[in-house]
């Protein structure tokens, strides 16, 4: 069953949001200030890409992770939280795109506030 919504999941939206992601972490490497941000940014892509059957798990990362999410908010989380919603939004319209919607949901959380997560099998 993973593996069925993962390949609609993947056909439906994933594929546009994990290169969202990468795009991204990518943009934030460029900048060679926003290094610390890649990280987190790519592994929210490839989450992003097959999401079921997988987890996200929060560890500590302190004052630091705190201030990591605050500045990518402000200068990334904002516009992959929009976009996730939107997309929720109308695969909610239909009842098959329920589940999908809920996990744009939960990516729209995941978009606020990336550092210091990682993604586990479940």
């Amino acid at each position: 069953m993973r593996l069925l919504l993962n390949i609609l999941w993947f056909i439906f939206g994933g594929f546009i949001s994990g290169t969202l992601w990468i795009l991204a972490g990518a943009i934030m490497v460029l900048t060679i200030v926003g290094i610390p941000w890649a990280p987190a940014a790519f592994r929210m892509a490839g989450f992003s890409y097959w999401p079921f059957g997988r987890i996200v798990v929060e560890r500590d990362n302190g004052p630091v992770g705190c201030l990591l999410n605050g500045l990518w908010l402000v200068f990334a989380g904002w516009w992959l939280a929009l976009h996730h919603v939107f997309i929720a939004a109308a695969l909610a319209i239909t009842i098959i795109g329920i589940p999908f919607a809920w996990q744009h949901i939960k990516l729209a959380q995941l978009a606020i506030m990336p550092v210091g997560k990682d993604v586990v099998q479940a």
